[in-house]
């Protein structure tokens, strides 16, 4: 049994995506793949990372979105329905009672966007913490500036390991900016950190 508060879902999603608007007949952004990664925030260190492949019900992946995510039609039509990714992250990831945090708030409001569109059972619980302000909180520094994954990790001095905009390899990546922003004793301490 898992001790309380001690594990932390780092989340970051990939979604179908075009260059320009409007995106075509029927195209909505959909959830395409959903990387996790899991910190132990007591031994502060990153213990897991998984990747979940969606297939997309009412959109295609564009020849843009594969630029950006490499992720193709072919790849993603091999994932699972966004119902069973849903239920996945709860089973396997204890996604409902385990705190988490994604880089800004987009994945959150992505995941109650199309829960509620899919009528689909949302997948989280409530203790949420926006990784992207926690750190901005830690660096006075960057004043009012909220950095991209990216320029945060450049601007923490850490590497960027694997792919930008790969779910899997974002969610890892942040997950080192977590630890980072605890190593300065600036993670919310509500979202079940250790004391």
């Amino acid at each position: 049994m898992e001790t309380h508060g001690r594990l932390l879902n780092v989340i970051d999603i990939e979604a179908t995506c075009w260059q320009h608007k409007p995106y075509g007949p029927g195209q909505v952004s959909e959830i395409i793949e959903i990387g996790l990664c899991v910190v132990d925030l007591r031994t502060r260190e990153r213990t897991e990372r998984h990747r979940i492949l969606v297939r997309p019900a009412q959109s295609t992946v564009s020849a843009f979105c594969t630029e950006l995510t490499g992720l193709t039609q072919e790849e993603v039509d091999t994932g699972i329905g966004f119902a069973e990714a849903c239920a996945l992250l709860e089973r396997e990831h204890r996604a409902h009672s385990r705190a988490w945090a994604s880089w800004g708030d987009y994945d959150r409001k992505q995941f109650e966007r199309q829960c509620g569109t899919a009528r689909v059972r949302y997948p989280f619980g409530s203790r949420h913490t926006n990784a992207k302000a926690a750190y901005s909180a830690a660096h006075p520094d960057l004043g009012a500036r909220r950095l991209g994954m990216d320029g945060a990790l450049q601007h923490a001095g850490l590497p960027l390991e694997g792919r930008h905009h790969s779910g899997v390899d974002d969610a890892w990546n942040i997950g080192a900016l977590v630890l980072d922003t605890m190593d300065r004793d600036a993670w919310p301490a509500d979202e079940g950190r250790p004391q």
